[in-house]
């Protein structure tokens, strides 16, 4: 297989798989088990595991929370049907956000997801065009679901929805600044980007190339390149889209990330000690910190937050888990959900994927040739 890489793809795409590889899947494991075992030798107490009472209410919590993982898959799934104007089956759009989901897993900041992406669906045979598309508008629909929801959440809950014992800007802690410093990244991103697909694509291309123009920058520059070309023919190809076109993509995208923080809502009621009262506004309070711990968890230095998510989900929800151990029980459990199983999954699929795109062009280099004879 290595060889048929290497004489099948370039040495730019040849550099995105290997940021993919199988290999990177050992450093996020060995890192989340390795801090998961850290933490239990330290706060493991027999007693309070004993206090989870394994009944209906909790199977019927953790089934749900399943639920709610097979419910996001399929919601990611049906916005890249969507943005592809079904020229990918139901089957196909499964499968590509499993290689999206594990790319995102692994991928060091040098190539990102949206390279790997970029790659993936180019293999797929998409336009160029629809391609940008995809995983432009992609990013851009993220960025404003979290942007447009996060102030919403922060006029009615507070600052207390940052971390316990926030209240008010005056008790800040480095938690509350990294939010603060998070949110105003990502409105940034989210307005030049977005400036970039609707406005004036072309002016974001050139402020992007004369941002890198210079020798602290230069070896950006070719990406800024890229992704400045990516937002010109993204622009053009979304210019005669109707606004039904839009609406569900925003309703794809949304109801994806509530799936997501949904999920450890559900296994927070399912397996916390405390009583979790299940009224609208506490769970939905609940949701609010669960959304802040996942903007300030992107910016982790470790590939998807691995050992990082494991070690301060009991910071952001001590006051809905009071308890170490049973807090690092339910965090096991939601990151073996939602990021272990994507990555040995991943592992699965990935190696298939590139052998049926090997095996795709060896059969056209052979009818190529029959042509020509």
């Amino acid at each position: 297989m290595k060889q048929e890489l290497q004489e099948e793809f370039t040495d730019e795409q040849q550099d995105v798989l290997k940021s993919i590889r199988m290999s990177r899947i050992i450093f996020p494991i060995l890192l989340g088990l390795g801090v998961v075992g850290y933490l239990m030798w330290k706060q493991y107490d027999p007693e309070e595991f004993s206090q989870i009472n394994w009944n209906t209410h909790t199977t019927f919590w953790i089934l749900f929370s399943v639920f709610l993982l097979i419910l996001r898959h399929l919601a990611y799934a049906l916005r890249l049907r969507i943005l592809s104007d079904g020229q990918f089956s139901w089957t196909k759009c499964i499968e590509l956000i499993f290689i999206w989901e594990f790319s995102s897993a692994v991928s060091p900041t040098s190539v990102g997801g949206s390279a790997v992406a970029l790659f993936v669906l180019s293999q797929e045979k998409l336009s160029t065009a629809k391609t940008a598309t995809i995983v432009v508008y992609s990013a851009v629909m993220d960025t404003i679901f979290f942007v447009g929801t996060l102030p919403i959440l922060l006029l009615i809950f507070g600052t207390e929805m940052i971390r316990p014992k926030i209240d008010g800007i005056v008790s800040f802690d480095a938690w509350g600044y990294t939010f603060v410093g998070a949110y105003v990244f990502m409105a940034i991103y989210g307005f030049t980007f977005f400036y970039g697909l609707f406005i004036n694509p072309k002016t974001i291309k050139k402020i992007l190339m004369g941002i890198t123009n210079n020798r602290w920058l230069k070896k950006w520059q070719k990406g800024a390149e890229d992704l400045g070309q990516d937002m010109v023919v993204a622009s053009e190809e979304l210019q005669n889209k109707k606004w039904r076109f839009h609406l569900s993509v925003f309703f794809s995208t949304a109801t994806a990330w509530s799936c997501r923080f949904l999920l450890l809502n559900c296994l927070i009621i399912a397996l916390s000690t405390d009583i979790v009262p299940l009224t609208f506004f506490s769970q939905l309070g609940l949701y609010a910190r669960l959304e802040t711990m996942f903007v300030i968890m992107a910016f982790s230095p470790t590939p998807g937050g691995a050992g990082f998510a494991e070690l301060v989900f009991f910071g952001f929800t001590s006051d809905y888990v009071s308890q170490k151990g049973i807090a690092l029980f339910i965090a096991g459990i939601w990151r073996l959900m939602t990021y272990y199983a994507y990555l040995l999954i991943g592992a699965i699929i990935i190696p298939n994927w590139i052998r049926k795109i090997l095996n795709k062009r060896k059969r056209r280099k052979k009818t190529n040739k029959e042509i020509i004879k």
